[in-house]
Formats: structure tokens, C-alpha cells, sequence
């Protein structure tokens, strides 16, 4: 990458980035590379400096969107040492039985990374560069849509300043303000909708001298039809689980009250992940219960002084593990429209939400469907099949016939084609539906008979 270096702006009047996370982190050091000064303001601590907090966040699957994105500033192989593959969902069942269900193609899988060691190297590959200068304990409250300049509050003294800036990047997550602020101009489209569902972290702990107490790279899924269980592998031996669980109803963290409750509950429905898990009272009433919402918006830009990136334009639930990567890839996009378009910053914004506002909408529906999927489909005989009969096909046909799990993970056919594509695919398979099983269930049969492989 040979990025064209800006006339402007100065160093006296630099790009600002709301938000030290992810995508602020990865957006910081793609202008840095350009030659750009960044400033930019996080609410929080520095995390290099605190003390871990745990129950906060879900372990993140980081996939070919992501990694590409990595690989634009140079980091994707130092990302990838620290992540663990898995290389498919391994289901536990109500009768403790388990079962391998690969992702895509052979060799293909999605890693297990930690998301604050992930934060950790971005932040430190943006503060070693010298156009980069982070101002923790400093959160961006609101923005002077006048010129686009941000309103910052010290979070220690409570005092509120007004930072002068070209051009403004909110990247401050769900419930941004910078997007608060563009919400009060006009013909601006925001919703949000929040699951029934609520989330919550758990953990297994390593074993002896830090062995891994299941498989190790694999996605583990306890799907109980309306609620679920997951976990993916750390570095440390140690596995983060995540409940998933309706606020009420019969089965519900409303029901979960009390000690028994809760190992009652676990007992009858993940009996295995239960006997791995010796803190499971501790961590079930320490651990603060998470919600899960769905943020769409338009445009996600605001004239030439503001543009969203990340959650703050469009935060999703994380069953399609696509959220970061989908963040990343909001980055990735930026840097490659600032070839042709830097140093126009509202045809920037005006090109950006142009090309990604229907993926981004459509990577929040696909999230929402995938969670039924991993809940309850993945036990479906019907769906197990058609899993398998999607397979042949890309065998058969790598380039007419890709599923859209694979569309969406590993590749960068953009989210909104993936959708599309996948639903004629499901046209085609409903309306030749028996054919197609018949030509499979004969090449299967010929596999038998003259010894010959042809599936998967």
C-alpha cells in the first residue's frame, strides 16, 4: 500500500477519533500511515495500565473480513499468533454427547482471540506512531455540528472543552454521542431494538499445566432451542462462556435467582459444562448481565466534518461473530476511498455511507437469524441436511455455489450481495429440492459401490 500523503490537516488541527476501541484504534493508525496527525479521546482508563475486568465482554472470532483489514497496516500475522483456530462448532447435546459440524472448506476456520489483548496491540501500534496521541479519561459528549468539533468532558474534573478538529470519526460504540448528535439534524435514520435475550460470562478454567478441558479448536455450542451456551478457547487453557438466556419467561435469568436456582438450571441443561466449571456460583452472580442490541442508521455521515465507523454506525449481536470484523472492515473501506478521494471529506462520507449502509443493515439481520440458527437449528435434521447438500454444491460448483456462512466469513463479497445471493440459492434448492438429494444420494451410492469419493 502507497498512500497518498494529505495536504492537510496540520498538526495544529488534527483528525479526531472518538473512541479507543477496535475500529478507533485501527482507523487512528490507517491515517497515521497516510501521513494524517490523530487525536483520540476514550472515556475509560488506559486498559494497558488497569487491572483486567472480567464479565464485560464476549470473546471475539476474528474471520477473513478482519484479517484483511489487519493485514492493510502489517499487524494481521502478530494478531494471528496470539489467536487460537476453530475450525468448526462442536455441539453438546442434552444426552452429553458431541458432534463436529466443520466450518466451510477444509482448511478453513475463524480464531479465538481475546478482544483486550486484540485492543491492546492496535493501541500500541498507534501509539507508536508519531502522528498518534491518545487522551484517556477524556469523553466525547456531544459535537458543535456548527464546524464539527467535538464537546470533551475530563472525566476527572467534570470539565467540558471544545476540541477544533478538520474532520471528526465517531467511533464511541453503541450508544454513541457523537451519533447522538447527528440524530438531532435532520432526515437523519436511527432504530435500535433490543433481544429478549440478555447474555452473561462464565468461565472454565485451565487444566493441569494449562491444558484445555474440551477441544480445544473448536466453537462449543449447548443449543437448548430458546436459549443457549457457548464457549471459545484462550490462550491460557481456559475457555470464556457465554450464557445466553431470555430476561422472562420459563426459562430466564428471572428464574435464576438464587445459588440453587442457577446450578439446578446448569445441572439439567449443560450438565457437562457444568462439572468444568468449579467458580460457576461466583461468576454467575459477580458477573454482570450484558444486553443485546441492534443499531441501524443513515447516512453515517454528517456534511464534511463527521463520519461514523464501527458500532457507532452500526452495532449488531455477535452470533454471527461479524461485529468486529464488520468494524474493521469499516476502516478498511476508509483508507481505500481515501485513495481517489482524500483530501474531499464530504464526498468521503457521502461515498462511504453510499457503499455500506445496506451491508450493514444487512450483517444486523443476518446476526439476528443466526442466533435461531445456533440456538435450535443446528440440532435439525432438516437443516443438518441442507447443510450438507449446500456443501456438495460449492464442491461441485466452487464459484456458482458458495454457502452463505462461507460467503459472510471467508470471504469480502460485501454482506448485502452475500444475503442476496444465499436467498437464490434457497430458491433454487426449495424448487429442485428432490433432485438435487436424488443426484447426491447417487454419487453417495457410487462412492459405495466402486469405492470411488465424491463428497465431502
Amino acid at each position: 500500500m502507497n498512500p497518498s500523503i494529505p495536504k492537510e490537516p496540520t498538526a495544529e488541527e488534527p483528525l479526531i477519533v472518538a473512541g479507543a476501541g477496535l475500529a478507533g484504534s485501527l482507523m487512528a493508525l490507517y491515517l497515521a500511515r497516510r501521513g494524517y496527525y490523530v487525536d483520540i479521546y476514550e472515556r475509560r482508563p488506559d486498559s494497558r495500565d488497569a487491572e483486567f475486568l472480567g464479565g464485560r465482554s464476549i470473546n471475539l472470532a476474528l474471520s477473513t473480513r478482519g484479517l484483511n483489514a489487519l493485514e492493510g497496516v502489517g499487524l494481521k500475522d502478530k494478531i494471528l499468533e496470539k489467536c487460537i483456530p476453530m475450525h468448526g462448532r462442536l455441539i453438546h447435546k442434552m444426552n452429553g454427547q458431541t458432534e463436529l459440524h466443520p466450518y466451510g472448506k477444509e482448511g478453513q476456520f475463524i480464531n479465538s482471540v481475546e478482544r483486550r489483548h486484540l485492543n491492546e496491540v492496535l493501541m500500541n501500534a498507534a501509539d507508536a506512531h508519531d502522528h498518534v496521541n491518545f487522551h484517556f479519561e477524556k469523553k466525547v459528549v456531544n459535537v458543535a455540528l456548527a464546524d464539527g468539533s467535538p464537546m470533551v468532558e475530563d472525566m476527572q474534573s467534570g470539565e467540558i472543552s471544545t476540541v477544533k478538529t478538520r474532520y471528526l470519526f465517531g467511533a464511541d460504540g453503541a450508544f454513541s454521542a457523537v451519533r447522538g448528535a447527528l440524530q438531532k439534524t435532520g432526515r437523519f435514520n436511527y432504530a435500535q431494538d433490543y433481544l429478549s435475550h440478555a447474555y452473561k460470562e462464565l468461565t472454565i478454567p485451565a487444566g493441569p499445566d494449562g491444558s484445555w478441558l474440551m477441544e480445544k479448536n473448536a466453537l462449543h455450542i449447548w443449543p437448548r432451542h430458546d436459549f443457549m451456551l457457548i464457549a471459545l478457547p484462550n490462550l491460557d487453557g481456559s475457555f470464556t462462556v457465554t450464557l445466553f438466556l431470555a430476561y422472562e419467561g420459563e426459562h430466564s435469568f428471572s428464574k435464576l435467582r438464587s445459588e440453587g436456582a442457577a446450578i439446578a438450571f446448569f445441572d439439567t441443561f449443560f450438565k457437562d459444562a457444568l462439572k468444568l466449571m468449579p467458580n460457576f456460583e461466583k461468576d454467575f452472580f459477580d458477573n454482570p448481565r450484558g444486553d443485546l442490541v441492534t443499531i441501524k442508521c443513515s447516512p453515517f455521515h454528517y456534511t464534511d466534518q463527521v463520519l461514523l465507523i464501527g458500532d457507532a454506525a452500526h452495532a449488531v449481536v455477535p452470533f454471527y461473530g461479524q461485529g468486529m470484523n464488520a468494524s474493521f472492515e469499516d476502516c478498511f473501506l476508509v483508507d481505500r476511498l481515501l485513495d481517489s478521494l482524500a483530501p474531499d471529506w464530504g464526498e468521503l462520507g457521502r461515498q462511504f455511507s453510499k457503499e455500506r449502509k445496506a451491508d450493514a443493515h444487512a450483517i444486523a439481520d443476518l446476526a439476528i437469524y443466526n442466533f435461531l440458527e445456533m440456538r435450535s437449528k443446528v440440532s435439525n435434521k432438516n437443516f443438518l441436511l441442507k447443510k450438507k447438500v449446500d456443501k456438495q454444491l460449492h464442491k461441485w460448483f466452487p464459484k456458482k455455489w458458495i454457502p452463505l456462512y462461507s460467503m459472510v466469513t471467508f470471504s469480502n463479497i460485501p454482506y448485502a450481495q452475500a444475503r442476496e445471493r444465499a436467498t437464490r440459492q434457497d430458491k433454487i434448492l426449495r424448487k429442485a429440492g428432490w433432485l438435487i438429494f436424488l443426484l447426491i444420494a447417487f454419487f453417495f451410492f457410487s462412492a459405495i459401490v466402486f469405492g470411488r469419493t465424491f463428497l465431502l
